[in-house]
């Protein structure tokens, strides 16, 4: 059974820093990419960041202040989240992930599977 556990979310002042975690069990890790998601109140769920096969892509919005990470042998994904805004507010998932010739996608197997995500709530 495939499955995700994100941690690490937690309420922090703006300009300050978390890392959130994923563990992945229950497929081959090594063999797909990874991403995260994040859904903000009252919107959709929306891409953040995605690695895989050497390559990494940001969503513009986090560019330069996101950074995702793997480790292999720990099946697990990282977000470290720095100089987070207001508007980082959202609660955050983890999948799995492939590269397209359109982006970065999830494949298609591992759609019905979300964890629970963590929240992240950035406030003064």
């Amino acid at each position: 059974q495939v499955q995700f556990v994100e941690s690490g979310g937690g309420l922090v002042q703006p300009g300050g820093s978390l890392r959130l975690s994923c563990a992945a069990s229950g497929f081959a890790f090594s063999s797909y990419g990874m991403s995260w998601y994040r859904q903000a109140p009252g919107k959709e769920r929306e891409l953040v960041a995605c690695i895989g096969g050497g390559t990494i892509t940001y969503a513009n919005s986090v560019k330069g202040r996101f950074t995702i990470s793997r480790d292999v042998p720990k099946n697990t994904v990282y977000l470290r989240l720095d100089n987070l805004k207001p508007e980082d507010t959202a609660v955050y998932y983890c999948n799995a992930a492939v590269f397209t010739t359109r982006a970065c996608e999830i494949p298609p197997e591992f759609k019905p599977y979300w964890g629970q995500g963590t929240q992240v709530t950035v406030s003064s």
